[in-house]
């Protein structure tokens, strides 16, 4: 068995090769876990069927040797404005209409940065621990609750928004994860409980929530969630949520911009995780919606290559900029109103249906807005 400094080294090799937080503890059931079954049972994962898999109520079961769980998180929060800032920023009749992808997929796909610092680390083990030994890296890739395991881990604690919370780096964390046969010293001894929780009476994230997926603190209906109806949800998003979407073409980052603990959250120095820039004009930071409906597929297999946005697949964000420039303040006699209007009719013509009734719905909208004055927007 492993000891307290054969820990303590493998957390320092793990801040060594990058990561911010590293913790261990030992492949067992957690508490919540239970709970998982009750939450599937109301139906709040939706379509995601792959939550379903049992193995992801007892974190040995993915690898049967398993004895221990190596918890690693990794910050991406890059120096520009959250969602909320920018949406406030003041209107300007010559600005184009333009979109919110969520922070954790501005840059490469997290899943490989991931993955290198990950196998990174399970090489130093090698070297650590010279007796052979099973190990397993999974970056949200497997059936594993890594933000639970990161609680019991040390790491922080699960917010109401049912994020893994750190007091000095909120939320902006991506979690990964090696299962090893090796028997560790879990990071927290015999005798202490994990981070305390910190929400106490502030429900910042709830009410922000434009769909209220956030049932009661601490539950999260996926359903509702705009990041499942963006990222997760095929065909067509059901129309009661279309207008609560707003600008957002992927993804979502209210519930944690809005969270006090990331107020001064620090900037990463992963320079991977910095957005995309394709053009002058065109960047995965509040990009042109006209040119993300325009994409064809050939052309968004060319851009996504290698980025997380590959998630929704290209019918799915087409799908997404409709609803968005159905949002958008577009009214007759400005700029962009016959271009989009004329990409918004193509579009209704999809043999996509989900592409076909957003644009729909977006051409609709539109053509509802009242005229722009001569005046101002």
């Amino acid at each position: 068995m492993g000891t307290a400094g054969d820990t303590a080294w493998i957390v320092e090799r793990a801040k060594a090769i990058g990561f911010e937080l590293c913790g261990v503890v030992r492949a067992e059931r957690f508490p919540e876990l239970e709970q998982f079954q009750e939450w599937l049972g109301r139906g709040y994962a939706g379509e995601m069927k792959y939550l379903e898999d049992p193995r992801r109520r007892n974190p040995a079961a993915p690898m049967p040797s398993a004895r221990s769980v190596i918890v690693c998180a990794l910050n991406y929060n890059t120096a520009h404005s959250y969602s909320t800032e920018a949406a406030a920023r003041p209107a300007n009749a010559n600005d184009e209409t333009r979109g919110w992808i969520s922070r954790y997929a501005w840059g490469d796909d997290y899943h490989e940065v991931m993955w290198e610092k990950l196998n990174a680390l399970e090489a130093k083990l090698h070297e650590r621990f010279p007796e052979l030994f099973q190990a397993r890296a999974y970056a949200d890739t497997g059936p594993v609750a890594e933000r639970i395991a990161a609680k019991y881990a040390g790491l922080g604690w699960l917010g109401k928004n049912t994020l893994l919370l750190n007091t000095e780096l909120g939320s902006w964390l991506f979690l990964g994860v090696i299962l090893t046969s090796l028997e560790l010293v879990p990071s927290l001894g015999e005798s202490e409980l994990p981070p305390a929780d910190l929400c106490g009476n502030c429900r910042q994230c709830l009410d922000a929530c434009p769909t209220e997926a956030l049932v009661e603190p601490y539950v999260l209906d996926a359903r509702r969630c705009i990041s499942y109806l963006t990222i997760e949800l095929r065909g067509a998003v059901p129309e009661e949520y279309r207008e609560r979407i707003g600008w957002h073409v992927y993804g979502c980052d209210i519930c944690q911009d809005v969270c006090p603990y990331n107020r001064a959250a620090p900037v990463t120095n992963v320079a991977r995780f910095e957005p995309r820039q394709f053009s002058p004009d065109d960047s995965l930071l509040l990009p042109r919606l006209e040119w993300l409906a325009s994409l064809d597929e050939r052309e968004f297999r060319e851009r996504f290559r290698g980025s997380a946005m590959k998630r929704t697949k290209w019918k799915g964000l087409v799908r997404n900029a409709c609803i968005a420039l159905g949002n958008a303040q577009i009214r007759a006699g400005s700029e962009s109103y016959a271009k989009l209007v004329s990409l918004l009719t193509r579009l209704c013509k999809s043999e996509d249906q989900g592409i076909a009734v957003s644009a729909e719905w977006a051409l609709s909208c539109i053509q509802r807005k009242p005229a722009q004055s001569r005046g101002g927007p």
